[in-house]
């Protein structure tokens, strides 16, 4: 309808500014013709050129006897009539046609104007384009000054200009009809991806099945948003995947703590109930096992609640100005209370990075506490932190080179390593706050080929403290 309606207006603009084109082109010529006409009718030679007058136009021509008889002379192109001083009119023996004189015709022989135009129309009512010139004319041997009237038909050109007319509004009716049809085909056709999107929406909004896509085709607005709708919807799935993932790892990490915190419970309710009192070195060894599930759980859940946060940057995070360098020599002294068996050779320079300083600590801590879970007794872990680059390497048995691209897998764990304490989440941490940093994360083989595992942490900063 909209195309219809523009193409309406523009086919209406352009007729009507071609029709106004035409008419006065052809008004013009009939007014050239007039100019050019000549000054006195055409006479066939030897005849006289007797005047027939009256009172008044129509009066004068019935005084015509012949009114426009041919012979091999055609009729006259333009009709010629005479107005005398006083009022009355005057014709030729050739007159067919008598022209509508106004009051003001005759003030002609008293202005300087040799000429005058206006327009017209005949007694009979036809339009006429007519010219006013002086003259003077012999009326029964007298000679007196007129003004003689040379008319020209315009009915030929109203004519033409009503065919115009009609012609114009048939074709403009054509083709508003053809626009709007054609404009409906090509809208359906150019709609029809936005049909698919929203019956895919409507699909998604009622079955809650994210991850569907609609073909794309072209590289148009439309097929743009069919591109940016398909992304979407997968990376809404791929969400819905992680999440769902999550709380599975999350409930399998939970339920190993909540069991064994649970059998102790009830162990101890039922000696309690029964009134056989545990030996007081199993009942030690019960709590002491409860206090460790417990603490498995908080820091279980703290590593959930840091993991709960958005994979993007928060740019509302506290974000300041972090001593790396301090960062890494409080992460060592608590590797070294965690570890007091094993030798730490460190290399500390000072960084400075913007990040939130209790994050890039407990990343920090997490590398720290991988290295002292799998070194061996008396081993050595060597710390290096130059220009932004921490390196954490330790000389335990390595991690195979097939279990590296799931290191930091949220839950991941070796399977060599599950018998171990940890919930799988630390590394996941440290790639997160990375992240969030604008840093990079690696771990992989000692770079000497010994043994053992080296983590690599970059991040951006200077070595000076901005001022």
């Amino acid at each position: 309808m909209l195309t219809a309606a523009a193409v309406a207006v523009a086919i209406a603009v352009v007729a009507v500014a071609c029709w106004l084109v035409v008419r006065e082109k052809l008004y013009q010529d009939v007014h050239d013709n007039l100019a050019n006409s000549p000054r006195a009718p055409l006479v066939p030679p030897g005849q006289q050129n007797p005047l027939y007058c009256g009172s008044t136009p129509t009066a004068a021509l019935e005084e015509v006897p012949s009114r426009g008889g041919t012979d091999h002379f055609n009729p006259q192109k333009y009709d010629y009539q005479f107005l005398l001083p006083d009022g009355s009119v005057c014709f030729l023996g050739s007159a067919t046609k008598a022209v509508e004189t106004r009051s003001d015709d005759i003030s002609l022989l008293s202005s300087p104007k040799a000429q005058q135009f206006r327009d017209g129309s005949y007694v009979d009512g036809e339009s006429a384009q007519v010219r006013l010139t002086t003259t003077a004319i012999l009326r029964d041997g007298v000679k007196q000054p007129a003004v003689m009237i040379t008319a020209l038909s315009t009915s030929g050109v109203e004519g033409s200009l009503n065919s115009l007319a009609l012609l114009m509004a048939g074709l403009a009716g054509l083709g508003v009809v053809g626009a709007g049809f054609t404009g409906r085909l090509i809208a359906r056709s150019a709609l029809k991806p936005v049909d698919q999107l929203t019956d895919v929406v409507e699909h998604i909004a009622r079955t809650e099945e994210v991850g569907t896509t609609i073909p794309v085709n072209g590289k148009d607005e439309i097929a743009r948003l069919s591109t940016s709708f398909n992304s979407m919807s997968t990376a809404l799935a791929n969400s819905r995947e992680r999440q769902t993932r999550l709380i599975a790892d999350a409930g399998h990490e939970l339920r190993t703590p909540l069991t064994s915190l649970r059998t102790n419970v009830d162990l101890l309710i039922r000696s309690d109930a029964q009134g056989r009192a545990l030996p007081p070195e199993t009942r030690a060894r019960m709590l002491g096992n409860m206090k460790a599930q417990m603490q498995e759980l908080t820091l279980l859940i703290g590593d959930l609640l840091q993991l709960s946060r958005p994979d993007t940057p928060n740019p509302e995070a506290v974000r300041t100005v972090v001593p790396f360098h301090e960062t890494v020599g409080r992460a060592l002294e608590r590797g070294r209370l965690r570890g007091p068996s094993l030798v730490f050779d460190t290399d500390v320079r000072p960084w400075y990075v913007h990040g939130d300083p209790a994050a890039l600590e407990r990343a920090v801590i997490n590398l720290l506490d991988n290295a002292v879970k799998y070194s061996p007794p008396a081993g050595t872990i060597e710390v290096r932190l130059h220009g932004g680059r921490l390196t954490v390497r330790d000389h335990g048995p390595g991690i195979p080179a097939e279990e590296l691209p799931y290191v930091f897998d949220r839950f991941w764990r070796s399977p060599s390593s599950r018998q171990l304490p940890g919930s799988g989440l630390g590394l996941s941490i440290v790639a997160q706050t990375v992240q969030d940093t604008g840093g990079q994360v690696s771990l992989g083989p000692a770079p000497d080929g010994g043994p053992g595992t080296q983590a690599v942490m970059v991040l951006p900063g200077q070595p000076e403290e901005p001022r």
